[in-house]
This record gives structure tokens, sequence and C-alpha cells, in this order.
């Protein structure tokens, strides 16, 4: 069975608005909210890992999406974080548009699968999804949110 996003994504997980237009900001404060719901993570750790992922390479991917993520000993678990941005942040993407949709993976490092297969269900449903971003940035609350995105897997799969 695939994994699919909208059942590693919970409402506590998702941040309406970003307000910071940096990416260093933007990473920053999803750190931030993830350390509120996450107690066990050490915070300075994960941003300077998040932020040493980003000098090997943007992890902005296009289309308005980036997927910041790394693997960290103080995480027990997979994490996924949805941030939304509905100005845009300047990710450094290659298409050099601006980033909206922000998908935080974190996880242990002793299981690599759970994160490669993590992010492989993050890259299907966007590239398979037609106006994702719009329909993100549109959504006016979570449960529209979570909503978009189940609808978008559940589409993919007809």
């Amino acid at each position: 069975m695939t994994l699919k996003v909208s059942h590693l994504l919970t409402n506590d997980m998702v941040l309406l608005d970003l307000e910071n237009d940096s990416r260093e900001g933007v990473i920053k404060e999803m750190v931030s909210f993830l350390k509120q719901r996450k107690k066990s993570i050490k915070e300075k750790d994960l941003y300077e890992r998040l932020i040493q992922r980003e000098e090997l390479g943007s992890t902005a991917i296009g289309e308005g999406f980036a997927i910041p993520h790394c693997k960290v000993k103080s995480v027990r678990e997979l994490s996924i974080l949805l941030g939304i941005s509905r100005k845009g942040v300047d990710f450094r993407s290659q298409d050099n548009k601006r980033s909206h949709v922000f998908f935080l993976v974190v996880s242990p490092p002793d299981n690599p699968s759970v994160n490669l297969q993590a992010l492989a269900a993050i890259a299907h449903l966007i590239r398979k999804s037609k106006h994702l971003v719009k329909k993100i940035i549109k959504a006016k609350n979570i449960n529209e949110v979570l909503t978009v995105i189940q609808d978008e897997e559940e589409s993919l799969n007809e």
C-alpha cells in the first residue's frame, strides 16, 4: 500500500498563514510551530539541519511548492507539517516562482524508508495534481486544506 499525504497530515500540523517572507524565516517559523506540538524536538538542531539541507540545494521543487526535509535524532517518528504562505516566499526555486505551500518532513535517521515514502507521496501528489497550490491557498481553514488534499489524492486513484 502506498502512503497517502492525507493519512500523514493531521489538522494540528497545518500552519495556515506563514508570516515570514524569507527562506530562513519560514523554516524558523515552521520549526517553532513543530516544537510546540512535538516537545522532544531540539529546535536549534532541527533548524540548523534544515538550513544545511537547503544549502546543498533548494528544496523548492517549483510550481509554488517546497519540501524542506531532514533526518534528526531528536525525532522519534515521522512528522509532516504543512505551511501556507499566501504572499509566497523566494525559496530559490528552479522555476524562479515564489513558494506558497511547504511540506516540512522530519524523520528519525534510523528509519530512512519512511522518510523516502513520505517524500515520494508528497512529490506524487504535487506532480499529478493540477492547480493544487491555488486550491490550498483558497482554502479558508484547516479542514478545507485537508479536504483539498484528500480529494486530490482520491481523484488520482480514479
